[in-house]
């Protein structure tokens, strides 16, 4: 491939904000907040878990005391009726029966109670629980975001740059002869981010590999418009006065 000396040197120029843009997309891929919000996302991924856990007694707990009110509603109807039927009676076998129904309704309405004041202290307790775990999922949103906005100023002075050197990189990109540019890109993908490299003092920029022998003679025999490549990374080799030929 042939291109201009001039042509050449802008690849650096290219390179060096493609490096750029690599360093900033490393920086804001790695900012200081961003471990302990991962931290805080796992612990709240956790802390659902258990809340919905909470949660499922607490229904358990609501839908056993709506039972037992039924039941103590069915038992107080009951106790009421027959009380109200013992008012109304002259027969003493029917008073003997109802008296006896309405001493173990009482019984029965004493048991219930019981267990609707045991449930009434579990579905307490369950909300508590609730509360405690919402309790700890705020004080996780609220750590979570003024994380999130102390990251957010930082990405922002980075984001800034970031569209800085983009701006720059597509203006020095456009005064690039597109066949040129798209061998510097291929070579830029196979060399992990670095497409091109100054060659100084005879020593590759990309792979401080230093030319010796043939390799060192085929680039001083080769024409200022030739577009070499290094023999050890394949990156392209751009010459000048630095070069040491």
């Amino acid at each position: 491939m042939k291109a201009s000396p001039a042509d050449q040197q802008e690849l650096l120029r290219l390179q060096s904000l493609d490096t750029r843009l690599q360093q900033l997309a490393h920086r804001l891929g790695s900012l200081p907040q961003a471990a302990p919000l991962a931290e805080l996302a796992t612990r709240d991924t956790a802390v659902r878990g258990t809340r919905a856990e909470a949660v499922g007694g607490l229904e358990d707990a609501r839908a056993e005391l709506k039972r037992l009110e039924s039941d103590v509603a069915m038992v107080e109807a009951r106790i009421a009726r027959d009380g109200d039927r013992l008012q109304h009676t002259s027969s003493t076998k029917d008073v003997a029966a109802l008296e006896s129904e309405l001493a173990s309704l009482a019984r029965r309405l004493s048991d219930l109670e019981d267990q609707e004041l045991a449930v009434m202290e579990k579905v307490e307790a369950a909300e508590a629980a609730v509360a405690g775990i919402d309790a700890e999922r705020a004080t996780i949103a609220a750590e979570a975001a003024a994380l999130e906005a102390e990251r957010d100023e930082a990405a922002s002075g980075l984001g800034t740059e970031r569209d800085a050197a983009e701006r720059d990189r597509a203006v020095v990109a456009g005064s690039v002869p597109a066949e040129l540019l798209t061998f510097y890109e291929q070579h830029r993908l196979r060399g992990g981010g670095v497409g091109a490299a100054l060659l100084r003092q005879r020593t590759c920029g990309g792979c401080t590999i230093t030319l010796t022998g043939s390799d060192l003679e085929q680039v001083r025999r080769a024409a200022p418009d030739d577009v070499l490549q290094c023999p050890e990374c394949d990156r392209i080799l751009v010459r000048t006065d630095e070069s040491g030929l």
